[in-house]
């Protein structure tokens, strides 16, 4: 579902809608010839062989949708939800954050199923990639755009007339700026992970909002916190997965600037999320397990993300950070939902 010259795209882990800052990176260290990625070619397309049964085919439909990836969306905005809960005094109702959800789900399908459709070419030279229903050619792309476009048509004006104006518009700008801004700039600059951040971080705001239709303090602190976790998270995959972004085309920052230049990336970008993250507590949303938390967490990311600055750290280096960054989100989100009464001292 990231700004001036900055970090690799968000390469989804397993897809991800996937974080803003005004950096400028220094000089590549890769020679020129690195830079020229080599691009896919679109002459030699798989012909659409069908599955062999009606089960394996629905399979197929459903894995354009990235279900793990709609998934962990769907938590995060509803992790948004339960903390505006919190915020303005409101008890959790099925009939606002069932719809929702739902919403929510659909239209993170629609932008993964306009996502296949869009790289099938680049998917087929790349390993994790080249298995997917379309590079693999189990299904026709038109399966994929029309199941995107429907699923995009049906979830914007779900959530603008059953939940609120503001989250539809949300939920709109992610799709958008995912689809038609991230996707097609992957191939032409690093700088589509920071555009590909907004979308990766509006979730939490689609819950927030869901509530009384409104962008509030808190809402924006996650938000700044989720956009800013996704650039050591991503840099870490395009570190470790370098060599098959490169050969598929994509203009990641390690392709592009070098992994030294990006490893300070890393380390400054994760400063500031942690700093960010921090906001909560004088909101009164994160109590002194949050802080607790956000400082234990956040400093082991931190350091984990320095030690990258060391010589002779490589792919496994990063293997880690991208381990790290999953296990701080969630234990961010956890200690968040735990209440700020939680752990409170005297």
């Amino acid at each position: 579902m990231q700004r001036v010259s900055v970090a690799a795209q968000p390469c989804e882990p397993e897809g991800a809608l996937a974080a803003t800052g005004a950096t400028q990176f220094g000089a590549s260290e890769f020679e020129a010839s690195a830079l020229e990625a080599p691009r896919p070619s679109v002459e030699a397309r798989p012909a659409v062989n069908a599955p062999a049964s009606f089960a394996a085919r629905a399979r197929d439909i459903v894995a354009l949708t990235k279900p793990r990836i709609t998934t962990t969306v769907a938590l995060t905005a509803f992790g948004g939800y339960w903390l505006g809960t919190r915020w303005f005094g409101q008890a959790p109702a099925v009939e606002s954050y069932g719809p929702m959800l739902l919403g929510t789900a659909l239209v993170v399908s629609g932008a993964n199923a306009l996502n296949m459709y869009l790289e099938r070419d680049s998917d087929r030279l790349m390993r994790r990639t080249a298995s997917r229903p379309l590079p693999a050619g189990r299904l026709s792309p038109d399966v994929a755009l029309a199941l995107g476009l429907l699923l995009s048509a049906v979830s914007v004006p779900l959530l603008t007339f059953a939940v609120k104006p503001m989250t539809g518009l949300l939920a709109a700008v992610a799709l958008l700026s995912y689809v038609l801004a991230y996707t097609p700039l992957k191939r032409r600059s690093s700088l589509s992970l920071l555009v590909g951040a907004v979308p990766g971080a509006i979730p939490p705001l689609i819950g927030w909002s869901a509530l009384r239709g409104t962008l509030d303090g808190p809402g924006l602190v996650l938000f700044g916190t989720m956009f800013l976790w996704q650039v050591p998270h991503f840099l870490a995959i395009a570190t470790f997965r370098r060599a098959e972004y490169a050969r598929a085309g994509l203009q990641v920052a390690t392709v592009v600037y070098g992994e030294r230049t990006v490893r300070h990336q890393i380390v400054r970008y994760t400063a500031a999320m942690v700093l960010t993250s921090l906001l909560l507590v004088p909101y009164g949303l994160g109590g002194n397990l949050y802080l607790y938390t956000a400082l234990g967490l956040g400093g082991l990311f931190f350091g984990v993300g320095a030690w990258g600055l060391r010589a002779g750290t490589g792919e496994r280096w990063a293997k880690w950070l991208f381990l790290v960054s999953m296990i701080y989100l969630v234990g961010l989100f956890v200690a968040l939902s735990a209440g700020r009464d939680a752990w409170q001292l005297g």
